[in-house]
């Protein structure tokens, strides 16, 4: 056995135990794919059940051949100018199948938003693809159609998110303090935001792949670094500056931290609240100690805001693992799920680790000490480049994992990860079948429309059903890449009245949100989540 294979089994077995020490250790985990012939760097769900990933053209060849002897001539790679392998697939999580697609340009490191109509937009990466817009549509034999030059300005590492108004903003990137539009304006021009210079630690940068939330009041909450802005993207002017985070230490990439903007509730309030969790990520010194083999704990706080509050100051926590380079996923019942990265160390090529196998539950409702269950842990370390995406069927999609510049399997501590695995909850459990809704109207792909009632019929197989213990949530898959999961938005919808209809049938009354500031236009899953357990979900378009 090789020195990197025992450390790692040390760890693992270290992890196992600590799992079985936990008194809440749940959910499970299965082997999807042992390899899907690239490593999943970036990672969307599309309407259609699929799941569109990529990692970068640069990477050198994949282990999955382009199809019908197809290759991409690329003069101005850095790797390989004739290319016939792959460097994007399309996952059919249904089916358990994968496709080849083909990307013309470097997509390393880049960002997306699915838009109002179902497509993704994607834009930027690295060398020739760096002001590219790239489209990918929803069906069967579809590929990615590019737009050269469809960007003003270079963007890696930057930040999407679908607006009202049924743009894309982006935000940042390196070496670009500033945003624009896409589709562009008419006057195709970047803005200049000084928040993002302000915020750039010389030398280590600490500020990419900002966290960018839609606000209630439809400005953009922005968090760099360790503190954040709410901005009007209108007017070009900052609404709001945010106070630092208690102890100043940095959360945003190469001290990659994760965060989201935690479920939307009361949707017919007046005044609707809106909170922020940012988790874990690297200390001061961590990236630059990283580059001379010395590799720091990651921290293992958690801090969150109320954004919408007139005096709004942050709250710290203490997760059960330190972490740098994990994920956050909003899951259907309106906890969050922490997975993937490491330990110790920092984003960036072999930079981290001690890799965390043990997922943590979030319960934002419980009471501060009491929100962090520690669940049961994979065996495949999910370090840089790794991603994550919740299902439709509540199961939440796992992947990637390349701390290499290239394809690297061999003789090295944490190799080139190409599977796919799925992580259950334990809602997903047999044993909560007999309370899990099942819906059966409206049918997938129906139109809704904002600030009207709907009935969602259901079937709920195990006895008499309590009308508060009934409701109905709205999530908007995200673009996954570097921790953060953009346009990421689940709403709590709850109910208004629950009818018996008999034969275990139920109908749901719920109100969609009021207003585009809540829930921009476009496609959402929408899931009916009865004591805690939610159904599958549907796909529904909010208009």
């Amino acid at each position: 056995m090789s020195a990197p294979t025992f450390i790692f089994s040390i760890l693992l077995l270290l992890q196992l135990l600590f799992a079985s020490l936990t008194s809440a250790a749940d959910g499970s985990w299965q082997l999807l794919q042992k390899s899907i012939g690239i490593s999943a760097m970036h990672m969307q769900l599309l309407r259609n059940d699929r799941v569109v990933m990529f990692d970068r053209t640069d990477f050198g060849p994949s282990n999955l051949s382009l199809p019908g002897g197809k290759c991409r001539n690329d003069p101005t790679d850095t790797a390989l100018q004739v290319d016939c392998t792959a460097h994007s697939v399309e996952y059919d999580f249904f089916a358990n199948k994968f496709r080849a697609l083909t990307v013309q340009t470097d997509v390393w490191c880049s960002s997306g938003s699915i838009m109002a109509d179902g497509n993704l937009v994607q834009t930027g990466g690295f060398n020739d693809g760096e002001r590219r817009v790239r489209v990918f549509s929803p069906c069967r034999t579809c590929d990615w159609n590019e737009i050269p030059n469809g960007l003003a300005a270079k963007r890696w590492y930057a930040t999407n998110h679908l607006l009202p108004d049924g743009r894309q903003i982006i935000v940042g990137g390196r070496g670009q303090f500033n945003y624009e539009f896409v589709p562009k304006n008419l006057v195709a021009n970047k803005i200049n935001l000084p928040f993002l210079s302000e915020t750039n630690d010389k030398g280590v940068e600490n500020n990419l792949y900002p966290f960018v939330f839609l606000n209630v009041d439809g400005n953009l909450f922005i968090f760099a670094n360790n503190r954040a802005i709410l901005f009007d993207y209108v007017n070009s002017k900052v609404v709001r500056t945010y106070p630092t985070i208690p102890g100043g230490e940095p959360r945003s990439y190469p001290s990659t931290g994760s965060a989201v903007l935690l479920p939307l509730k009361n949707l017919k309030s007046a005044a609707i609240q809106a909170e922020v969790l940012v988790c874990g990520g690297a200390p001061k010194g961590a990236y630059l100690n990283s580059l001379k083999g010395v590799f720091m704990k990651a921290l293992d706080t958690c801090a969150r805001i109320t954004i919408t509050d007139p005096n709004p100051q942050w709250v710290m926590e203490t997760m059960p693992l330190a972490r740098v380079m994990g994920d956050m996923i909003l899951l259907p019942d309106g906890n969050v799920l922490l997975i993937n990265g490491a330990g110790s160390g920092s984003a960036g090529w072999e930079q981290g680790r001690d890799p965390v196998l043990t997922p943590v539950l979030y319960r934002p409702d419980n009471g501060i000490g009491s929100r962090f269950e520690s669940q049961n842990p994979t065996t495949i370390p999910r370090m840089y480049h790794s991603t994550a995406a919740l299902l439709r069927d509540g199961r939440v999609l796992v992947g990637g994992s390349n701390p290499h510049a290239f394809y690297n399997f061999t003789g090295v501590l944490f190799p080139s990860e190409l599977s796919l695995e799925a992580f259950s909850p334990a809602y997903l459990d047999a044993k909560f079948d007999n309370l899990r809704p099942k819906i059966i109207a409206p049918k997938s792909m129906s139109g809704i429309r904002y600030r009207k009632k709907y009935p969602i019929q259901v079937v709920i197989p195990g006895g008499e059903v309590d009308e508060n213990s009934v409701s109905v949530t709205m999530f908007a898959p995200a673009f996954n890449t570097h921790s953060f999961s953009m346009n990421q938005r689940l709403l709590v919808l709850g109910n208004d009245k629950v009818t018996a209809l008999g034969n275990s049938t139920y109908s749901v009354d719920a109100t969609t949100p009021r207003s585009g500031n809540l829930a921009p236009s476009g496609f959402y899953l929408l899931f009916v989540v009865h004591q805690g357990i939610p159904s599958q979900g549907i796909w529904v378009r909010l208009w």
